[in-house]
This record gives structure tokens, sequence and C-alpha cells, in this order.
């Protein structure tokens, strides 16, 4: 029974009377917020139309009142406050935030070639900050590794282990993985286009150049990158958030012999041994699928591999992991020690590292297709 009584005395109404002056009063009851306007917002509306915009408004018996109830009202009283108003303390807010004019946005002026211009410019300019960091932090690692030969003593053997186990020994699966589904798609495209000519036998050809001269090289690498190489950004750059690395340098021990010199040595001697590994996995699904669309026996596919491919194109591939491996621990020393102490600077540190090791990569790996075009080619 309370609910029935007090659910009219929230609904919003409009009463139209006299004041004591004779100027019309307008009385606005009930709850004028967005759940109770709902219903009514129509006869509302336009019974706020026929009001006087220049009567006295009485607001003070108003229940509840929001944003939306106070706009209906600030439209019906042509988009300005009532001369004659009277309302609760509580609802002056609203009316004080729309009676402010909102900010207006300075125009958007037309790009012109002075902002591509600048544009470009701090683009190479960062760049070049880049280049010159890795160039000096290359300079750094050469000079130590000099130091260490010197003193044999000092060589960080328990790091370098360390380093070799997590991006060698535990990346095996994962290079294993995408090496023989590699192999098995590659095989499956060109198996379909040799049977058409009826040059079968070449998918042997086919499948050892372009996995043990490109292939492998340049996946095994890719995923070194985006796997370790991200991880050793991370490392660093925790290190920084931490000020471990302010702490190594008040204690006098030089971060490039701790921290980016067993890195570089670690993937120069994985990087090769992974690659000889994801061509092997590479080779076999492509020997798999062979046998399943050609019927090409394994043992054919061994014997003939020798013949097919030249010794010469898998010592290139190694030589490509050495570089490789440099390279991605140059440009992910590089971006982890530039870090700054803050998880923001940690995130956007680690993607750049590994963007920026994946292309350099490729670069480097085309750089060496034009170089040693003619090495391992068939006479």
């Amino acid at each position: 029974m309370a609910e029935a009584v007090s659910q009219p005395l929230l609904s919003p109404a409009i009463h139209l009377s006299t004041g004591s002056d004779g100027k019309p009063l307008i009385a606005v009851t009930g709850a004028w917020n967005l759940r109770s306007l709902g219903p009514a917002l129509h006869d509302l509306t336009q019974r706020l139309q026929s009001c006087a915009a220049d009567a006295a408004w009485d607001l003070r018996s108003v229940a509840a009142m929001d944003h939306a109830g106070a706009l209906l009202l600030w439209r019906a009283w042509g988009q300005r406050r009532a001369a004659l108003l009277m309302l609760r303390p509580e609802h002056e807010s609203l009316f004080v935030r729309l009676a402010t004019p909102l900010p207006v946005p300075e125009p958007v002026s037309p790009r012109d070639w002075r902002t591509a211009i600048g544009f470009l410019g701090g683009g190479l300019l960062a760049l070049a900050d880049h280049l010159i960091a890795a160039v000096l932090l290359l300079g750094s690692v050469v000079l130590d590794a000099i130091d260490v030969l010197r003193h044999p003593q000092r060589i960080p053997w328990r790091e370098i282990s360390a380093n070799i186990y997590h991006i060698g020994a535990q990346a095996l699966g994962i290079t294993a993985l995408v090496g023989f589904l590699v192999g098995i798609v590659l095989s499956y495209l060109t198996a379909e286009q040799l049977r058409t000519y009826g040059a079968d036998i070449f998918i042997i050809n086919l499948l050892g150049v372009s996995i043990i001269r490109e292939l492998g090289p340049v996946l095994a690498a890719i995923l070194i990158a985006g796997r370790s190489g991200s991880a050793m950004t991370a490392q660093l750059g925790v290190m920084r958030v931490t000020e471990e690395l302010d702490a190594m340098q008040v204690m006098g021990i030089p971060q490039t012999v701790r921290l980016v010199l067993p890195k570089m040595i670690a993937l120069a001697i994985a990087m090769p041994l992974i690659i000889l590994w994801t061509d092997a996995v590479a080779l076999f699904g492509g020997m798999v699928a062979a046998d399943i669309q050609l019927g090409l026996g394994y043992r054919f596919f061994l014997s003939s591999l020798p013949d097919a491919v030249p010794l010469a194109n898998l010592w290139l591939g190694m030589g490509k992991g050495v570089v490789f491996g440099l390279l991605i621990a140059l440009v992910a020393c590089h971006y982890g020690l530039r870090i700054e102490a803050n998880t923001e600077s940690l995130g956007q540190g680690t993607t750049s590292s590994v963007v920026t090791a994946i292309t350099m990569v490729i670069v480097v790996d085309a750089i060496f297709a034009v170089m040693f075009s003619s090495v391992g080619s068939f006479g």
C-alpha cells in the first residue's frame, strides 16, 4: 500500500497556477531523472512547450533530479536560466553546469609540407640516435671482450652457459614444431606444381636449397628474436626498474661483461645449432609430405639430398646464424639498456626490440643473398 501511494508522488508532473503577484507560477514535482522521465517524456515535452518562458518556476518539490531532467527544463527555458527560479541547493550544480559554455575546440589547421618535414626529421634523428648508441655499445663490448681474452679468469662462464641453455635448449621445441610444419607446407605446395610437369624428383632440390639456405636460418632467427630477444630486453628493463643496473654501476661491475657479452656469445654459439636443428626437422617434414604426395621414399630422399644441395649452402646458413645471433643480442641489449624506470617504457622497449631485431634479420638476410648469390649454386 505504501508503494502504491508513493509511486504517483515520484512521477514527474507540472502544475500551473498563479502567484501572489498575479504572474503565472509553474510548480514542478516528482522525480525528474532518466528512469522516471521515460514513460512520460512525450507528454512532459508538450506541456513544457506551452509554458510561458517568463513565468516563475518552483522546483523545490522535486524529489530527485539528474542531468536528463535538468536538460529537459533547460531547453524549455530557451537554453538559459529562468528569470524567476526557486530550487533546492543540491540541484543548483546541475543548472550551473548547463549554464557554463563548453570549450570551443581549436580549428585543426591543414598539414603543410613543414609538418611532414618535421615528422621525417624527427624520425631520422631518432634513428641516428639509436645507431650511435648501438655503435657505442658494440665498441664497448669489443673492448671488454679483448680485455676478457687477456684475462681468461674474468670470462663469465656461468652466464654464458645459462644463456645457451635458455636460448638454445629451451627453444628446441618451438623451432622443431614450426620447422616441421613449414617443411610439410612447402613440400605440399611444390609437389602439386612439380607433378604437373613430371619433375617430381626436383622436390629434393627445392626443399633442400630453400630450407637449408634461406628458410631455416630466417625462421630460426625470427623465432629466437621474438622469444629470446624479447626476454633479454625485458630482463634488462626489469633490472633498470628495480635499480639493479644502477647498483652494478655503483659497485664498479661492468654491465657489458656481465650482461651484454654473455648474451652475444651465447647467441652466436646457439644460433647455428638451432638452425641446424630447424633445417633437419623441416627437411623431415618435407620428406614425409613428399612420400605421401609423390611416393618418394625416405632412403631415396636422404641419399639424393647431398647431391642435390651443395654443402656450401649449409655452411652459409650456419654462418648466417652466427651473424643473426650477434645482431639479435646486440639489438635486445641496446633497447634493454635504454629502458627507463617505468613499466610503460618497459613495454615499449620490448616491442621495439622485437620489431627491430626481426627487421634487421630480414635486411641482413637480403644482404647475404646478394653478396653470396654465387656460393652453393649449381654448376
